[in-house]
């Protein structure tokens, strides 16, 4: 009996690693108080958020209100587990083991929190421009790559931390990444056409293109692929990559469009009124604020009717529609002429048939 009571002690003193019951009672206590202070804290920070993201305090104190109100159970879990091992003396090899578990944990928040200042930062540059497009269209791109090479990073500090020689690493991952880089041109080739987009800023959201065969507005620029919405409805999604190799036409930064109309009169119009007629379509044009009025002249004598050729633009038609212009310019165009009593020409021809005067046909 006293042999069985002392295998079951030696094996409770083995599981305990010879620490007694005590000290692990009081590590634990310790821990959990720690990470309910913790958390505890942290809910009380982001409480009271609202008060610091005020435009009114300073950008760090907002900062670090958005990081605090956003920390992880890992965080606390990892400066409790780094309490308790400070209170317990662990043998050498649980030592380390813990150790590296707290240093893993720490990255892996300070990977979170880097990600999140990545945001906030975005997120005010987003607020102060307002509704800039061009912006808002490189926003999820740069905040994608900046992920990248923050967790890049902080997996090689903690491979280094962990004794890894990471110099050899590097020299065999960069190996490796010419074999993947081969395996994978397609996706790299439309990531690296999306930074291209987001850098040179060909275009952006809400602008008009015309990419090939393809008309639409851009409602969503992506890392692999860009979006466009036609006329008719219907969602056009195109490679970012095909995009850069194809002839973009980008409508959505015209300062001023042109509009050319032909009016036709007939042949019987007196010539009074077809002197007077260029003026009177440019003091139309004139009437709308939004059209810049450039010529009109006589431009030919058709085979059944005098050709007038009206110019003008249309300034910022990003924002004054084009059609609704010309048609308010037609509709006074329309009423001036009927005021005129001057005709409009439409396609005729004469038939000659024998023995009967010519017949003119419409």
């Amino acid at each position: 009996m006293n042999e069985f009571l002392a295998r079951k002690f030696g094996a409770l003193k083995a599981l305990l690693l010879g620490i007694p019951p005590t000290e692990w009672l009081l590590a634990g206590i310790v821990g959990v108080v720690v990470w309910a202070a913790l958390w505890i804290l942290r809910d009380l920070i982001a409480s009271h958020y609202r008060k610091y993201s005020s435009a009114r305090n300073p950008t760090l104190i907002r900062l670090l209100a958005y990081l605090i109100g956003n920390t992880t159970q890992i965080f606390f879990l990892a400066v409790a587990l780094d309490v308790v091992q400070e209170i317990l003396t662990l043998p050498d090899r649980v030592q380390h083991l813990a150790s590296n578990t707290v240093m893993i944990l720490i990255l892996i928040q300070v990977g979170l929190w880097a990600g999140r200042a990545v945001r906030f930062y975005l997120e005010m540059k987003e607020l102060e421009r307002g509704a800039d497009r061009v912006f808002a269209g490189s926003l999820d791109i740069i905040s994608f790559v900046a992920r990248i090479l923050i967790w890049a990073l902080l997996i090689l500090l903690a491979l280094d931390n962990l004794g890894v020689n990471i110099t050899a690493l590097l020299a065999g991952l960069g190996v490796g990444g010419v074999a993947v880089a081969l395996a994978l041109q397609n996706v790299l080739g439309d990531l690296f056409a999306s930074l291209s987009i987001a850098l040179d800023k060909p275009f952006v959201i809400g602008d008009n293109l015309t990419i090939d065969a393809f008309v639409g507005k851009v409602e969503h620029i992506g890392i692999k692929t860009t979006r466009l919405r036609s006329e008719s409805g219907e969602q056009i999604i195109l490679s970012n990559a095909d995009i850069l190799k194809s002839r973009v036409r980008n409508f959505g930064r015209l300062a001023q469009q042109r509009i050319l109309a032909t009016i036709r009169l007939t042949y019987d119009t007196p010539s009074d009124k077809l002197k007077a007629l260029p003026k009177l379509l440019e003091n139309i044009v004139r009437e709308h604020a939004q059209a810049r009025f450039e010529r009109c002249h006589l431009k030919s004598l058709g085979e059944s009717s005098f050709q007038f050729e009206l110019s003008y633009f249309v300034q910022q038609p990003s924002v004054n529609p084009m059609l609704d212009l010309q048609q308010a310019v037609n509709f006074r165009i329309i009423d001036e002429l009927r005021r005129l009593g001057v005709d409009f020409a439409y396609p005729a021809q004469l038939v000659l048939i024998d023995g009967q005067r010519p017949a003119l046909e419409r």
